[in-house]
């Protein structure tokens, strides 16, 4: 399931960041949203923030996530660029 987080830009192009954590998050043994949070120390709302594509991860946590879930970011968030015409 791929959700998305709407980032505004100065230009006619929306970009959107899609996340592939909650896949990822199950193919690392099916880990809940609240242990994977207590392994980064963000809150589990956080997760399902991320998850839900309502907030988009600083850089920090999006390395963190990617390393405990022993993949990349590129892998775990797609960044796309649409027009928004």
């Amino acid at each position: 399931m791929n959700n998305k987080v709407y980032i505004s830009t100065r230009n006619s192009l929306k970009r959107i960041m899609k996340t592939n954590l909650r896949k990822f998050r199950f193919n690392r043994g099916e880990l809940s949203q609240q242990q994977l949070a207590d392994m980064v120390m963000v809150s589990r709302q956080t997760i399902v923030s991320i998850e839900g594509g309502d907030y988009a991860p600083s850089v920090k946590l999006a390395l963190l996530l990617a390393k405990k879930l022993e993949t990349t970011v590129e892998e775990l968030f797609i960044l796309e660029e649409k027009d928004d015409v």
